[in-house]
C-alpha cells in the first residue's frame, strides 16, 4: 500500500464548481447548493485502506459537525473499470453501512478531482462560508498500522475555527492515502 501525499492546494483558493449525482438518492448536487455555509469537499472512495482506517471515526464527526452548522460533501472519483468496488451502487451501500448524513457524490468525469488538484484518498479541503480554501490536510495523524489513535484532532481544530469565524492554523500536514486511480490517458499533470 503505498501512501500518496495531498497536493496541498493554496490557501485562499476559491472552491471549484461542481454538479455531481448522488447514488443513494439519485439527486444532483453543486456547489451552489451550499452558498453561504462552510463547506469541508472529501474525496474518498469505498475500498482505500486509509479510507476506510478512519470512516467510522470520519462519518461520526461529519454527522455532529453538519447539526453545527458545516455542510461536508464526499466525492469518489475512482476509474470504476478498474475499480468496481468503487460503483455508484457500492457507493450507496457504503453510505447507508455507515449511515452518512452527508452526501457521497460520484464524480465520473474525473474534472472535479482535477479541479481540486485532489490526490489521494482521503483529501480533505475546507472551505469557509465564501468558499475559499483555509484547510487542506489530514484528518489526524493515525494511518493503517502505525497505532496511533484515530481522534480527528487536526480536522476537528480547522472545524472548529472556521465555525467560530477564526482561520485555521497555518501549520497544516497533508493527507495521505491511495491515490486517485485515474482513468488511462486521464491522469492529471500535478503530481
Amino acid at each position: 500500500m503505498a501512501e500518496t501525499p495531498s497536493t496541498m492546494l493554496g490557501i485562499g483558493t476559491q472552491a471549484p464548481d461542481f454538479s455531481l449525482p448522488e447514488p443513494a438518492s439519485g439527486n444532483k448536487l453543486s456547489l451552489a447548493d451550499y452558498a453561504g455555509k462552510p463547506l469541508l469537499v472529501v474525496f474518498s472512495c469505498n475500498h482505500c485502506p486509509y479510507v476506510l482506517h478512519i470512516l467510522e471515526s470520519f462519518t461520526e464527526f461529519a454527522n455532529e459537525v453538519q447539526r453545527q452548522g458545516l455542510a461536508v460533501v464526499m466525492i469518489s472519483a475512482n476509474d470504476i473499470t478498474g475499480y468496481p468496488a468503487d460503483s455508484p451502487p457500492k457507493m450507496a451501500q457504503l453510505a447507508q453501512a455507515y449511515g452518512f448524513e452527508f452526501p457521497y457524490l460520484y464524480d465520473e468525469s474525473q474534472q472535479v478531482a482535477r479541479a481540486y488538484r485532489a490526490a489521494c484518498t482521503p483529501d480533505f479541503f475546507l472551505f469557509d462560508s465564501a468558499h475559499r480554501l483555509v484547510y487542506r490536510g489530514q484528518y489526524d495523524a493515525s494511518r493503517p498500522g502505525n497505532r496511533v489513535a484515530i481522534d480527528g484532532r487536526d480536522m476537528r481544530a480547522a472545524v472548529d475555527a472556521v465555525l467560530a469565524g477564526n482561520a485555521p492554523a497555518g501549520d497544516q500536514i497533508p493527507s495521505v492515502g491511495c491515490n486517485i486511480k485515474w482513468r488511462a490517458g486521464n491522469e492529471p499533470d500535478y503530481f
